[in-house]
């Protein structure tokens, strides 16, 4: 693990390379890691594009192949990091697939799977095309969940789950989704719904809900999209609107701004008091804003009456109305302060969603290493102290989200023992950036870097 030694004028990073053949150093807290640092953990855990905790290396979806209905996992290029897409592309050559299984990547194996019958799929739903949504993550391709309303009844659910909240019980969720994908219709949501696939009344669901619903929650500012709290009855804005209100919610929500972004990270916390909060953000840069943080709706939706089913892509009584394109997203029980959903934020953005150039993969491993400090002194730099066992060529290199180079701060033939290496950063760059170390050609440790002013 890092040690962070905090030092001025100087705020120095400290790590042990141990260099040889299968010396892989840790990858970076994943999002899941983040959650449990606050003793609210991860109950279900949903990606098709990375691992959301450091120590996974296990399948993240099932792809079904429509010409013999052969299945393959997806797995991820390393422990802790993005989808091994080559696994698919040699298993489709060329075909048409489906995404038959979303893993669960927490050890309650929660998996999505196609939906059931419910209320508005008489015939269940089904699964979405393995290669839509085509993505670019941390430089490297991968595909989401998409979800086009009222074509394909795509839509996965799992109404036996373990660990979910039921009841009053708190919980927290997140998605990352294309910012540019949604529709006006019922319903592309994420989260808790209700197990018996109908509509069971006010407070029986806490989803995250995506697009451009006024009908059901009234307006927003601007023209949408927005994000909601879909409480059954209602995607939800602010305290009114839903089915029991009709569309009478005339007046935009001061607090629920358009969300206009390329990729957006949506929050939804429901604690088990009479409040809800809804927070939304670019996945690409910048931090979360808080669209509602107040009383729940009335009257019935406090307390919540929970039933612990997950659903993505549709209603909880399986309206398929919704367009989206989901890539990741979490369940939690408890509900974190904000400080986790500022952390949650910061590691989506460093993920690199959009990113056409890696900074932090090389040689087809990737090894984030987890650095990662905060600071906002204007003239602290940033020293990275490092020990190697042997001599080797070294060469660190600071990135920026694009994959840019921004400095190089080491490079050449160095002895073994204790070395470091200096960025100054002194009243030159603020935001997030990649450090990444490459010892004899190869990548030896990666993570982030956050300049603050």
């Amino acid at each position: 693990m890092n040690t962070f030694n905090m030092t001025n004028p100087i705020i120095a990073l400290s790590l042990v390379v141990t260099i040889g053949a299968g010396n892989a150093l840790a990858a970076a807290p994943g999002p899941c890691d983040i959650y449990a640092t606050a003793s609210t953990p991860c109950v279900a855990a949903h990606s098709t594009t990375r691992a959301l905790f450091a120590a996974y290396n296990g399948a993240l979806y099932q792809v079904r192949r429509t010409s013999d209905n052969a299945t393959k996992d997806i797995g991820v290029m390393a422990t802790g990091g993005v989808v091994k897409i080559s696994t698919q592309d040699s298993f489709l050559n060329g075909k048409a697939g489906t995404i038959s299984i979303i893993y669960d990547q927490t050890t309650n194996h929660n998996d999505l799977k196609k939906s059931g019958k419910v209320y508005w799929l008489s015939n269940g739903g089904t699964e979405g095309n393995a290669t839509g949504g085509q993505i670019k993550i941390d430089g490297k391709t991968a595909y989401g969940i998409y979800v086009t309303g009222n074509s394909g009844n795509v839509a996965y659910r799992n109404n036996a789950t373990k660990g979910v909240a039921t009841g009053n019980t708190a919980e927290s969720m997140y998605a990352v989704v294309d910012g540019k994908r949604y529709s006006s219709s019922c319903c592309f949501d994420y989260g808790n719904a209700e197990t018996s696939g109908n509509d069971d009344g006010n407070g029986t669901m806490e989803a995250i809900y995506w697009g451009t619903d006024v009908g059901w929650g009234g307006y927003g500012q601007g023209s949408g999209p927005w994000i909601a709290a879909d409480l059954e009855n209602g995607m939800f804005k602010g305290n009114a609107g839903g089915y029991q209100y009709g569309d009478s919610h005339k007046t935009p929500w001061a607090t629920a701004k358009t969300v206009n972004v390329k990729y957006a990270s949506l929050v939804l916390k429901g604690p088990s008091t009479n409040k809800f909060t809804i927070k939304a953000g670019d996945a690409q840069s910048g931090k979360l804003v808080t669209m509602w943080d107040s009383i729940r709706p009335t009257p019935s939706y406090s307390p919540k009456k929970l039933q612990g089913a997950i659903i993505l892509g549709t209603g909880g009584d399986g309206s398929p109305g919704g367009t989206g394109t989901f890539y990741e997203g979490a369940m939690t029980t408890g509900n974190p302060p904000d400080s986790i959903d500022d952390k949650i934020q910061a590691n989506i953005v460093a993920a690199g969603y959009g990113s056409l150039t890696t900074g932090i993969e090389g040689n087809g491993t990737a090894n984030h290493q987890g650095i990662s400090l905060a600071y906002d002194s204007r003239s602290a730099d940033v020293r990275i102290d490092y020990t190697l066992d042997r001599p080797a060529k070294v060469r660190i290199r600071i990135l920026d989200l694009r994959g840019r180079v921004v400095a190089v701060i080491a490079d050449g033939e160095l002895s073994a023992g204790a070395h470091d290496a200096v960025w100054s950063t002194a009243k030159r760059y603020s935001g997030m950036f990649a450090a990444a170390m490459e010892i004899d050609g190869r990548t030896a440790s990666t993570g982030d870097v956050i300049v603050g002013r």
